[in-house]
């Protein structure tokens, strides 16, 4: 049996692309500072002011504010060596953290919709003015914060999913400031728990969203895009010399690093280097796999226990 590998990795780039220093984790860290200091502000605020309102949307911001931290730690752990312990390094730390915080946001929706039930049944006193104060900052943080995240969110898909968060903020803010308006000049006491209950639905979704994706990988399943049977044809003509691909599975070990193992099968005779630099090519070019493990099967597979002619995808 002949075995052959092959590994990608550009650490240089990856280092330079997302390491601390780079300006790109200097702007994920200052719009995470600024957003956890409004979520602070906000939770002060609606504690002092019993604004539902302003809590609710303290709990966004605290869910956007863990997804800016959540790209930080992944540009922190991209450049942490492997170790003998954990051979694929510490990528995975960003999904089990994403994983545990989407749960935790049930639980808070759970408080926020029970708390706004409880509100419209037995209204309570709400200080307008420093509602809509605290709102009015909130809707300027985020507005600041998405100014600093726009520059490069078109190809940064961390930044890109930062900036959607953001927006979520900023409706929420501006949700926010209208019902301390509607409070403070018509009375409305129930546009406070209304609000609230909108909020939620904005931390559902977000948190679904979070809860899928990072399940997803967990379970190691496909990347979202990819077809695998159409990873497996292209293989397959990507050089004379390779008869048929079998045991293909890609997964990924966080959001945007993808790996895959295969079987090859080569006529022959064959240049086994050759077709495995056209695997590793194609996966890299088309797919963006950076790591590529691939065994050469002499003739038949000689993996007997599971049929070769099953093409399992993983």
């Amino acid at each position: 049996m002949s075995t052959a590998h092959t590994h990608q990795h550009d650490h240089t780039h990856e280092r330079e692309h997302i390491g601390l220093g780079s300006g790109r984790s200097r702007k994920l860290l200052f719009a995470f500072v600024l957003t956890t200091a409004m979520m602070v502000a906000e939770v002060i605020g609606g504690a002092w002011s019993g604004s539902l309102a302003l809590l609710a949307d303290a709990g966004h911001m605290m869910v956007d504010a863990l997804a800016l931290l959540l790209a930080l730690v992944g540009a922190w752990m991209a450049i942490r060596p492997a170790d003998a312990r954990r051979s694929y390094g510490y990528g995975r730390i960003e999904v089990l953290v994403g994983f545990v915080n989407a749960l935790s946001q049930f639980v808070l929706v759970g408080w926020i919709v029970y708390e706004a039930v409880t509100r419209l049944l037995h209204p309570g006193v709400i200080l307008s003015g420093v509602m809509l104060i605290v709102a009015v900052v909130g809707l300027l943080v985020n507005l600041l914060v998405l100014r600093i995240l726009h520059g490069h969110a078109h190809d940064d898909v961390n930044l890109a999913g930062a900036s959607l968060h953001v927006l979520g903020d900023l409706l929420g803010s501006l949700g926010a400031v209208l019902a301390a308006l509607a409070i403070r000049w018509f009375g409305w006491l129930w546009a406070d728990p209304v609000l609230s209950m909108l909020v939620a639905l904005l931390i559902v979704n977000s948190a679904w969203r979070l809860l899928r994706l990072s399940a997803h990988i967990l379970l190691e399943g496909v990347p979202d895009g990819m077809d695998s049977a159409e990873v497996e044809v292209s293989l397959r003509g990507a050089d004379a010399s390779i008869r048929d691909i079998h045991h293909l599975h890609v997964w990924q070990l966080a959001s945007g690093s993808r790996m895959a193992t295969l079987h090859a099968e080569l006529n022959e005779p064959a240049d086994s280097a050759r077709a495995l630099q056209a695997i590793k090519q194609m996966l890299l070019e088309r797919f963006d796999i950076q790591h590529v493990t691939v065994q050469v099967d002499p003739g038949e597979c000689l993996d007997q226990s599971k049929s070769c002619a099953g093409h399992n995808h993983g």
